[in-house]
């Protein structure tokens, strides 16, 4: 018999009750899935029995296959959930920072006049008016010292004395020498004396005659000769006393009792000697400001240890010519110094007044524009618009540089971000 046959002829089983059990039907894969939802949400098992199968049947593979792919399907759009959400919100968060960013932040501020603390300050160089760095004039020893540092001295005064031997045995022999030379020019006057009256009775020639006057007058030229050296030598020898050329304070003393004197500037430097009643004071003035640097202008001179009580000085003199190395004007003023407040060789500042006349304006520094065209500014014009314009800067003080504008007033600037200064 064939499987159709059996299954015909096989008598099903009889419960004890006399019913025939009916073999339940397979449920469909909605089914399936809808029983086992609500067999994962419920924690306690339902009163009511749910239909099963028996253990022999198996689900169809169609309903294996769509569970699979309703999982992966799940799964996948949970992943694309979590993943995108959160791009979703940065893009977004982005695009609103980005559209905030477009719109430019111009700081307008307005340029401030120069004022009397805006004046050209510069280092100075405090020097005393007369100056000179004394040197020994004869070779020797020092004898003495009469002059330390400080001391105030008058013109002609005993600063040192020099022991010079060598000097004194020439000085000996020269007055030797032109004591010699003396008795001869008197021996050559006699004999000339003598032979110009044989000349009268013809007892000698003329030729003999002029030649022992040409002897007088040779002799007579030694003796001047001889008399300058000696008198070169004296002067050497007056040099022994070593004294202040003018009226000033001794600054340095630079030799002590027994040390070896070289004469001239290539020996050793004996003393300094400055004059500081009055003072000379050096400045450099840049370019650009030397053209309202004048004689006879009046100036202020600040030192630090008297901050509080600048000194009035004077222009006197300016180089008239820019150095070619540093690029300024130097400039010379005399300070009045007669109650010796200001130390020679001081640093010190000299502050220039600015002319009324020329007045100039303040921009913080964030307002300048550094651009190929040269250096500008933002100006806001009538409708509300920003326009570069160049403008020239007179003093830069870092923070609030001062400038001259470049053929129009400029009153309002503005100090705005690179990304958007060519589009504001």
């Amino acid at each position: 018999m064939n499987s159709d046959e059996l299954k015909h002829n096989e008598v099903p089983e009889t419960h004890q009750n006399g019913e025939q059990p009916v073999a339940p039907e397979a449920p469909s894969s909605q089914e399936v899935n809808r029983l086992s939802a609500l067999a994962s949400q419920s924690s306690v098992a339902n009163s009511t029995p749910l239909p099963t199968t028996d253990s022999t049947d198996k689900p169809k593979p169609s309903s294996k296959r769509a569970l699979i792919v309703g999982a992966a399907v799940a799964l996948l759009i949970g992943g694309l959930l979590l993943g995108w959400v959160p791009r979703w919100r940065q893009s977004w968060s982005t695009a609103d920072d980005t559209s905030q960013l477009a719109i430019p932040s111009v700081s307008v501020v307005s340029p401030a006049p120069g004022t009397n603390r805006d004046s050209l300050v510069l280092p100075a160089e405090v020097r005393p008016w007369l100056e000179a760095s004394i040197f020994a004039r004869a070779n020797g020893y020092l004898k003495s010292w009469q002059a330390d540092i400080g001391a105030h001295v008058e013109a002609g005064q005993q600063l040192a004395v020099i022991e010079t031997p060598d000097l004194d045995q020439q000085l000996e022999q020269a007055k030797a020498q032109l004591a010699l030379a003396q008795a001869n020019l008197h021996l050559a006057e006699v004999t000339d004396h003598r032979w110009k009256e044989l000349l009268k009775t013809a007892s000698v020639s003329e030729q003999a005659a002029d030649e022992k006057a040409a002897a007088r007058e040779t002799a007579a030229a030694s003796v001047e000769a001889d008399r300058a050296n000696m008198r070169r030598l004296q002067e050497l020898v007056s040099f022994q006393r070593v004294t202040a050329p003018f009226a000033g304070t001794v600054t340095i003393r630079a030799v002590d009792v027994g040390d070896l004197i070289v004469a001239g500037s290539g020996g050793k430097q004996l003393f300094h000697l400055a004059q500081a009643d009055k003072l000379r004071v050096y400045v450099r003035v840049p370019q650009t400001a030397s053209a309202g640097i004048a004689a006879g202008q009046v100036a202020n001179l600040s030192i630090p240890e008297h901050a509080d009580h600048p000194f009035p000085a004077k222009v006197v003199t300016t180089s008239e010519s820019i150095s070619a190395t540093s690029r300024t004007l130097l400039v010379q003023l005399e300070v009045d110094n007669s109650q010796h407040q200001i130390l020679p060789y001081s640093y010190g500042e000299v502050r220039f007044d600015e002319h009324a006349g020329n007045p100039a304006l303040t921009l913080p520094a964030n307002t300048l524009l550094f651009r190929a065209e040269g250096l500008q500014v933002g100006v806001v014009n009538s409708n509300a618009l920003v326009e570069l314009r160049k403008v020239q800067i007179g003093r830069d003080f870092g923070d609030r540089p001062r400038f001259r504008p470049d053929g129009r007033s400029h009153r309002r600037c503005y100090a705005c971000r690179s990304r958007h200064r060519e589009s504001v």
